[in-house]
């Protein structure tokens, strides 16, 4: 019976199979289809895939922005000797000058004043740089890179310069309210500034003859720059000569003024050293020498651009000066502009006091020192 049994039973599953059949709706509950999840794997896989090829782009973009910051950075890196850092610093501000002058948006559009004012900047790093080198270059050539420098930030000194004027005749009427604020031509003289200034923004930068002039003269330069041989020598040896020529220069030029010589031509004098200075301390990481000298010139500075004021105002009679209110207008301003000068001058000279009240000998063996124990950081 059992026999028979389990003879029908296989005999039904070898002819009907129906154990193996789908169910007439379709595939069973609990089944499905391979498709989906597939593409779903696939879909996952790409995005994976893309998300890796991003962060792995990010990271190469950091990378390089780090590089590229450490490339430019104006300052003597920890073990790095200072033969070649200074050329890597030379370099680094050729290629920052170049790349905001160069046409970067296409177009040959004009480039925009925070453009042009970092473009001065990084030239005024480098003549700084070039003065610590003059011994190294040779007087040659000295002359000839440093020459380049000082014609290209005059050719685009000119939109700066009448923007700072703007500035400074608002910082006098904003220091003197009541006495300068109401006046009606010095308002006038106000909108004339103003009018100077968009000429000379539109001259400067506009000049898409003057860019192509100094990118020139500059990828000169670099490619010059490039082939200098600059000795290694222990600590500061490279530039101890011609960094002392540049503390001599603007102490000898300090004490010129406190004994009342000179005048504001010597004050201008004395800040280009003063900057020089700055920058110097800047190359060799002496961040308390630089912060110093930076305030020192900063006092000098604004001293010099009242000068400048002072010198572009219009003869008594002519605009916006005409008659009597005009003429007591400008005595007013210009009574304002020599208060300020001498508060100023003061100020320079006690701050001066400070910066370089040591002789040169000693200067350098502090610099020295000094020197040796950022260094090592």
């Amino acid at each position: 019976m059992m026999a028979a049994n389990w003879t029908a039973v296989r005999r039904r599953l070898a002819v009907r199979r129906t154990a193996y059949r789908p169910p007439r709706g379709g595939r069973q509950v609990g089944h499905g289809s391979i498709v989906t999840p597939l593409a779903a794997t696939l879909v996952a896989s790409v995005a994976v895939g893309v998300g890796v090829a991003l962060a792995q782009a990010e990271r190469s973009r950091r990378s390089a922005k780090r590089r590229l910051r450490r490339e430019r950075r104006f300052a003597s890196l920890p073990g790095e000797p200072l033969s070649e850092g200074l050329r890597r610093m030379a370099l680094g501000q050729l290629d920052l000058a170049i790349e905001l002058l160069g046409d970067e948006g296409g177009g040959g559009r004009a480039l925009d004043r925070e453009a042009i004012h970092e473009t001065r900047k990084a030239l005024k790093r480098l003549r700084a740089l070039v003065r610590l080198l003059r011994e190294e270059l040779g007087e040659p050539q000295f002359r000839r890179e440093h020459a380049i420098l000082r014609d290209a930030a005059r050719r685009l000194a000119g939109a700066r310069d009448a923007e700072v004027m703007v500035d400074t005749l608002d910082a006098l009427l904003r220091r003197h309210p009541r006495k300068l604020g109401h006046r009606r031509p010095l308002i006038e003289l106000r909108k004339l500034l103003v009018a100077e200034r968009a000429v000379a923004a539109r001259q400067t930068l506009g000049d898409q003859t003057t860019r192509e002039e100094v990118l020139r003269e500059l990828s000169g330069l670099r490619e010059r720059a490039q082939r200098w041989e600059l000795p290694k020598r222990p600590g500061i040896a490279i530039v101890e000569n011609d960094l002392r020529r540049v503390y001599r220069q603007g102490r000898a030029r300090m004490r010129l003024l406190a004994r009342g010589n000179g005048g504001a031509h010597a004050s201008h004098e004395w800040r280009k050293r003063v900057k020089d200075l700055r920058y110097a301390a800047e190359i060799l990481h002496l961040r308390s020498l630089a912060h110093r000298a930076d305030e020192l010139g900063e006092v000098l500075g604004e001293e010099h651009d009242l000068v400048v004021l002072a010198g572009l105002l219009p003869p008594p009679g002519g605009a916006p000066f005409k008659g009597k209110r005009g003429k007591r207008a400008r005595r007013a301003l210009l009574k304002r502009i020599e208060r300020r000068r001498r508060q100023l001058r003061k100020r320079a000279l006690r701050k001066g006091e400070s910066l370089y009240g040591r002789r040169p000998k000693k200067f350098l063996r502090r610099v020295r020192s000094a020197h040796r124990r950022t260094s090592r950081f």
